[in-house]
């Protein structure tokens, strides 16, 4: 098994102003990486900044929309000329919906669909190039919803098995380039991007969420996700019930799918 050391390397972040993302950002750099971020958040993007500035971490942002493919190619070519090189993408950026699928609206399931696999696709298609070279990483933020149901979260959850599907056959494509797939799938994270989830008309859900087992830090789960990156594991389970999902998802479906429901229903009531 590959064991990687990020001091010196070039760890290109998405959806890195906030939560997970800043998370992320700072357990790399605190392993000596120089980190590349990028987000649509400008203020964000700008705290961040001096946040590592302050700490003396080597960094640059880029403010990118991850579903322009022309600004990601963009902000990959900037990145790569001013580092010089590009060694780890974590696809990052995401976001949620919790509604009925017949209370949806399909161009809020577009909009889903559109961050979280079409963003994730298209940084790694403008970054390749650069991990070739480099035989760098790719880890995928991906979610319980990505191997199982999870009521409420159609789009969320085609998008996160989308992000199975794509980047389990583009290893297959990159392993003998020396390019690893890190797919890390948590339960629930303690960040914003649920509390910001869409509702079924594309306005905040107007229902709280509800979560199973605890949830983790974003300094937790950031440390799951550097553990994983040196040891370039393909499929990361991130917790307990993570673990639990993906087993009882798998061996005995319906009662998986029996207990999901008990206990996330009331989210769409």
């Amino acid at each position: 098994m590959t064991r990687r050391d990020f001091a010196g390397r070039t760890v290109v972040i998405t959806g890195a102003a906030g939560g997970l993302g800043r998370s992320l950002c700072q357990r790399f750099a605190a392993a000596g990486a120089s980190i590349a971020a990028l987000d649509r958040d400008e203020a964000g993007l700008a705290d961040l900044a001096r946040a590592l500035t302050a700490q003396g971490q080597d960094h640059s942002i880029h403010q990118c929309d991850v579903t322009d493919a022309e600004a990601c190619a963009t902000a990959i070519a900037g990145i790569a000329s001013q580092h010089g090189h590009i060694d780890v993408l974590i696809n990052n950026a995401g976001i949620a919906h919790r509604s009925a699928f017949a209370a949806t609206r399909l161009e809020v399931l577009h909009r889903v669909m559109d961050v979280n696999f079409w963003g994730a696709v298209n940084v790694t298609k403008a970054a390749l190039p650069a991990l070739t070279q480099s035989r760098g990483l790719i880890v995928v933020i991906s979610s319980v919803a990505g191997f199982a149901p999870l009521i409420g979260r159609t789009g969320y959850a085609a998008s996160k098995h989308a992000l199975h599907g794509f980047f389990d056959t583009l290893r297959s494509e990159v392993q003998d380039d020396g390019i690893d797939v890190v797919i890390v799938c948590p339960s629930f994270i303690a960040t914003g991007i649920d509390r910001a989830a869409l509702g079924g008309d594309g306005q905040p859900a107007a229902l709280p969420r509800r979560t199973t087992g605890r949830e983790a830090s974003p300094q937790e789960a950031a440390d799951v996700v550097f553990c994983a990156a040196i040891r370039s594991e393909p499929l990361v389970l991130f917790s307990a019930t993570s673990k639990a999902a993906y087993w009882l998802s798998r061996l005995w479906p319906r009662r998986y799918a029996a207990v999901m429901q008990r206990k996330l229903r009331s989210e769409i009531a």
